[in-house]
């Protein structure tokens, strides 16, 4: 069954290899005028603000066409400009080295801790001759020799302070207050980018196509906000039959006739798909349906062409590569 089906298929192919062919012989395909579309969409939950344009409103690159709330992100602007400034002044802090007033807090506790080591010394010393005479108790012993290690590790612990603060900062603590200091920097970079996408703006020039929301409601994330067709000569989307498939390139001409036109217009090839599909059934006759196409995009490539309108039916002449 599956033979005599194929069977059929080639000889229908065959038979209508000619239908998709204007009177000069040259293979035919159809389709409709299209232009660039370009989405834009919110990059976060945020209400709408402003939408100041229309649908059918020429913008130039850079016009705003939508701007959402960005009350939440200025506010994440702030916080990490607040990380920035504290990053910046520990960095600054480093590379200026310890303050003469932290250097004198330091050797006075040092000068502190060394008077209590050398009492504590002292009352240990009479602890033991005391303890040799039997005339102080053994636990009085064990308590001057506890508040003689706590005296002695309070001074060498002022002692380690002072010559720290003297040594001043390290190669190793500068590196990572810089490290510090480039972190918060990103993270507010990326706060600040967050907060301007809010601001939905046109990246190039091109016709307002439509806009799905309105002001005050919120779109969710990644949602499209307005759509754009890109101000520029529109191409013709059409339909290579399989059979000439293999004769048509990125490059090659064409011309392209638009209904309700008098004159065709010179295209060039952008793009032939690389997978196949079946063909609409608006593009081609009763007995062309049901024939694997692949979907081309064929530029106008003639000033004239900016003003033809999008979505009207075309024919395109192929001209084939040898």
């Amino acid at each position: 069954m599956k033979g005599r089906w194929r069977v059929a298929w080639l000889v229908a192919l065959a038979a209508g290899a000619g239908a998709g062919c204007g009177g000069d012989g040259a293979p035919r395909a159809v389709g409709t005028l299209e232009r660039d579309r370009i989405e834009l969409t919110a990059e976060a939950p945020e209400p709408i603000l402003e939408i100041p344009v229309r649908e059918g409103d020429m913008v130039a690159a850079g016009d705003r066409v939508v701007r959402l709330d960005p009350e939440r992100f200025t506010a994440r602007v702030r916080m990490a400009q607040g990380a920035r400034d504290r990053a910046q002044a520990r960095l600054d802090e480093l590379a200026r080295g310890p303050r003469r007033e932290r250097i004198d807090e330091g050797r006075a506790r040092l000068s502190g801790a060394e008077g209590v080591f050398e009492t504590a010394r002292h009352d240990l010393e009479r602890a033991k001759e005391l303890s040799a005479q039997s005339v102080a108790s053994r636990s009085r012993l064990d308590e001057q020799r506890a508040r003689f290690d706590e005296a002695r590790a309070e001074r060498d612990g002022a002692r380690a302070a002072l010559e720290a603060l003297l040594e001043g900062t390290t190669t190793e603590e500068l590196d990572q207050a810089r490290a510090g200091l480039a972190e918060a920097e990103a993270a507010l970079d990326e706060a600040r980018v967050q907060e301007e996408r809010l601001d939905v703006r046109a990246p190039v020039a091109g016709r307002v196509d439509a806009l799905p929301f309105e002001v005050g409601e919120r779109p969710p994330t990644g949602a499209t906000v307005a759509v754009l067709l890109a101000d520029q000569a529109p191409y013709a989307r059409a339909y290579v039959p399989e059979a000439v498939r293999s004769h048509v390139a990125p490059g090659s001409a064409a011309r392209v006739h638009v209904d309700g036109v008098d004159r065709s217009f010179a295209g060039r090839v952008r793009s032939v798909s690389a997978d196949s599909s079946f063909t609409p059934f608006f593009a081609l006759t009763e007995r062309d349906r049901g024939r694997l196409v692949y979907v081309a995009k064929i530029d106008l490539v003639e000033p004239e062409a900016r003003a033809l309108p999008s979505g009207v039916p075309v024919e395109v002449e192929l001209v084939l590569e040898p």
